[in-house]
């Protein structure tokens, strides 16, 4: 069973910068679709990005020109770099990829936007 391994999250300050990452724990594989979701305490999951293997990518309109998707050569690895944070940014951010035509969904890290 493939899993996606998430790291990146932590505390930064208003205006700050975060990098999460996201990898496959069998780097053979590839994603043909890929992206981040979050959750807010109490709430439901919600999107945040989107990237396909060949390299569209949309975001959610509340981190539109913020945030940054993106993967690696072998697509097996998925990124969001998030610029000018905001308090209302944290939450519980989770990669999600699809291999073959299975959804796997990461552990979730925490990020948190605060003075």
């Amino acid at each position: 069973q493939v899993q996606l391994e998430e790291s990146g999250g932590g505390l930064v300050q208003p205006g700050g910068t975060l990098r999460l990452s996201c990898a496959a724990s069998d780097s053979d594989v590839s994603f043909t679709n890929m992206g981040w979701y979050r959750q807010f305490p109490g709430k439901e999951r919600q999107w945040v990005a989107t990237i396909l293997s060949g390299g569209d990518s949309s975001y959610a309109s509340a981190v539109k020109g913020r945030f940054t998707v993106s993967t690696n050569n072998a697509k097996n690895a998925v990124y969001l770099e998030m610029n000018s944070l905001k308090p209302e940014d944290t939450a519980v951010y989770y990669c999600n990829a699809c291999i073959g035509t299975t959804w796997h969904w990461g552990q979730g890290t925490q990020v948190t936007v605060s003075s």
